[in-house]
């Protein structure tokens, strides 16, 4: 245990720092580092994905069933027909 009570695993250190490890040590922890932080932007970003593809879905499937609302309360053909009925029995 360190001097704050802190585990020596969880202790953070700087690879720059430290002395004892080799360039290729060095290299491979920045490595590491670099592909966490790639995956923790791929989780962010996938997280963010999927909301915006569920709003645009919702968005979509809104429009698509007002469209459908829509046509089912418009009455002009029925206006039409009424029209042509009129027309033929005054010919």
């Amino acid at each position: 245990p360190g001097e704050s009570g802190e585990a020596a695993f969880a202790r953070r250190i700087d690879p720059s720092r430290e002395p004892g490890l080799s360039p290729e040590q060095r290299r491979l922890m920045a490595q590491v580092e670099y592909a966490q932080r790639q995956r923790a932007l791929q989780r962010r970003l996938r997280s963010r994905n999927v909301l915006l593809a569920l709003g645009i879905g919702a968005v979509t499937f809104g429009i698509y069933g007002y469209t459908f609302y829509s046509v089912s309360q418009e009455r002009f053909l029925d206006e039409l027909e009424q029209e042509a009925e009129a027309a033929r029995a005054r010919a």
